[in-house]
């Protein structure tokens, strides 16, 4: 098979194409014939290096969707030919940038009919941590404000879809240029996140029960102002190593901030099944916003960094 691997950390030049034997599913995992995979931020920061990988050489990469193609002992689950998508891999084993993917039955869903694969393996990470934020830790209910941060993003998009498929009113930021497609994906209210007056717009459009946060360092202290009182704040990502606090603000409103990883995620298979019944229904559906050949995974990675999109980016093998 054909698999992008890095034999040192580095800039996305370290990515190469290799050719290596396919592996073989242990106990507890199945193999999927890659049709589509995800590209996420995370994944440039463990061939960086700022993310130990796990070994070198390494393969990067969380979303695969695709078809079993062997199935290991002890898996009840799957069968040879499912449509399948999965999540979590690259962070203690080898990733998913390759034509063949052995992942544990418990990161791996169904694939409804209906359901492209450049759509599952956009879906997979952003949708585990959208669900994580807003339904495990923040328990968003119907009727509630949810500020999103960066609505335009991976994780961004897919969250303003699922806080309006609970009901709940969705504010976001964004650049101009997105704000009408973010309506249309059922944003209530879109906000310039570059306006000077950006806290009086979030309040003029509701404080919100709910903040999913994509930069902590930035936005813990503007999250603090705008929020309504015992406010949930979900902390997804960050660009410093430290996030602060304001404690007036917090505690008088009796705040609750919670940081998170997707890769804690006790139960991903469950949550991603219940994603691709959402998609099955087209109450959650991500944005490909652009495919790449297998081959072209370090531009497609300078992409994801560089580039301005609304959605994910996709290598096709």
């Amino acid at each position: 098979m054909r698999a992008i691997r890095y034999h040192e950390t580095g800039g996305p030049e370290v990515l190469q194409l290799d050719d290596l034997d396919a592996p073989d599913p242990g106990h507890g995992e199945v193999r999927i014939e890659a049709r589509a995979i995800g590209v996420n931020p995370v994944d440039t920061y463990f061939r960086t290096g700022e993310y130990a990988p796990p070994e070198l050489p390494m393969i990067p990469g969380s979303d695969v969707a695709g078809v079993v193609d062997a199935v290991g002992e002890g898996v009840d689950g799957f069968a040879e030919g499912d449509r399948v998508y999965a999540t979590g891999l690259g962070s203690d084993r080898q990733g998913t940038y390759a034509e063949r993917v052995v992942a544990p039955a418990g990161l791996v869903a169904e694939l409804p009919e209906g359901v492209s694969f450049a759509e599952g393996a956009a879906m997979a990470l952003v949708g585990v941590t959208a669900w994580q934020a807003l339904v495990f830790h923040a328990g968003l209910e119907p009727a509630e404000t949810c500020l999103v941060h960066g609505g335009s993003g991976g994780v961004g998009h897919v969250a303003v879809q699922l806080a309006a498929a609970t009901g709940a009113r969705v504010v976001t930021t964004a650049s101009e240029a997105y704000h009408d497609h973010l309506r249309d994906l059922g944003a209530h209210a879109v906000l310039d996140y570059r306006r000077d007056d950006l806290a009086d717009a979030v309040r003029s459009a509701g404080a919100p029960d709910v903040i999913l946060d994509t930069i902590t360092n930035e936005y813990f202290p503007f999250d603090a102002e705008v929020a309504a009182e015992r406010a949930r704040i979900v902390g997804i990502g960050n660009t410093a190593s430290e996030a602060t606090v304001p404690m007036g603000p917090s505690k008088g409103k009796d705040l609750r901030f919670q940081l998170m990883s997707m890769y804690n995620t006790d139960d991903t298979s469950a949550v991603l099944s219940r994603l691709a019944r959402l998609m099955a229904t087209g109450s959650v559906v991500p944005e490909v916003a652009r495919t790449y050949p297998l081959a072209e995974a370090s531009r497609a990675q300078r992409d994801v960094l560089g580039e301005s999109f609304l959605g994910k980016l996709v290598l096709e093998p």
